[in-house]
């Protein structure tokens, strides 16, 4: 064997060695919080439906914020986003702002929200989009518990997700639970944020819970920070706690005196 084949040789394992990896990186789209992506194996899966649970009713900014930033993370190579509402979540949340979602990292110009008077309509709409590959992700946002979002609908939006490698991000405003097809199922809250130097306000903040994932991984809670500038998350150090100061003179610890008994 010559020189040339021996180096082709080499050069063609060390390229099978890299392209597993590199199909396995490109599978999954990361949250930039390496306790979340490692959890995760890597990152969330493109080619799945990923469900977001605003945990209470106020908190449904809070969620909207969470999907908006995962959607940009997903699409962060500058690809279109859809987003799918329907007409009673808009009247009771309003719309999408846009300088809420450019602050989130999500590019306006690339947002393409489309409106459906009911959850049917909704769903269909979204699972349409999906099979789009072109598109970095879809967030499909039904109003409550409807009964047209029962798992044969999930299955139909994963499939869709499987199909076309566009991840879809299902968010549950007003809604409990139930058996779905999704990958992974996240309840969001709002956090308490750090303020920046100046006492300037501090980044967004988020109390996320995984409440299922195909794996068994459920239970895990995390306080994230989403960093405008980066464009991801982070784990933020925790929060000082106010301390209660000391009368002058008076000693930090005073000697208690033992309880006498009466009667």
């Amino acid at each position: 064997m010559s020189a040339v084949q021996e180096t082709l040789q080499a050069l063609r394992r060390s390229i099978a060695a890299i392209e597993p990896a590199a199909s396995e990186a490109g599978r999954r789209f990361t949250c930039g919080a390496p306790a979340v992506d490692g959890l995760l194996g890597g990152g969330f899966l493109r080619a799945a439906v990923h469900e977001i649970f605003a945990r209470e009713d106020a908190d449904a900014g809070a969620a909207a914020g969470f999907a908006a930033a995962l959607a940009a993370r997903a699409a962060a190579d500058g690809r279109r986003v859809v987003w799918v509402r329907q007409g009673f979540s808009v009247a009771e949340t309003g719309a999408l702002h846009a300088p809420g979602l450019a602050a989130l990292g999500l590019d306006p110009r690339l947002l393409v929200v489309v409106t459906g008077p009911d959850a049917t309509c909704v769903l269909q709409a979204g699972a349409e989009a999906m099979r789009c590959p072109a598109l970095g992700a879809v967030v499909i946002e039904p109003w409550g518990d409807p009964k047209s979002l029962d798992l044969t609908a999930s299955r139909r939006l994963a499939l869709a997700a499987e199909q076309s490698g566009v991840p879809a991000l299902l968010l549950r405003i007003a809604a409990t639970p139930r058996p779905s097809a999704a990958a992974t199922r996240w309840s969001a809250a709002a956090a308490p944020s750090r303020p920046l130097a100046a006492n300037a306000p501090g980044h967004p903040a988020f109390d996320i819970t995984l409440l299922r994932h195909r794996a068994g991984l459920e239970g895990r809670r995390w306080r994230l920070e989403w960093h405008r500038e980066h464009r991801l998350f982070r784990e933020p150090a925790p929060l000082s706690r106010p301390v209660v100061s000391l009368p002058a003179g008076r000693p930090a610890a005073p000697d208690l005196a033992p309880l006498a008994r009466t009667g």
